[in-house]
């Protein structure tokens, strides 16, 4: 069997409102899987990933796991 290789993940919690802030901006927190303030997910930490909070790193923390 392969061995699998172990991804680190990472939570990204909404810490402030996406009520006045870019439409573009608005698209990226709803793929990231965040509705409400204090919502959070946890994604594999990867360039895609990494890029999306980077645009919104001012609504967003980000937590290693």
């Amino acid at each position: 069997m392969a061995k699998k290789t172990e991804t680190s993940k990472i939570k990204v919690t909404l810490v402030k409102s996406t009520i006045a802030i870019l439409p573009q901006h608005k698209k990226i927190v709803e793929a990231l899987g965040l509705k409400k303030i204090r919502s959070f997910r946890i994604h594999e930490e990867n360039p895609c990933i990494l890029g999306m909070i980077n645009k919104v790193s001012y609504l967003v923390k980000v937590e290693k796991i």
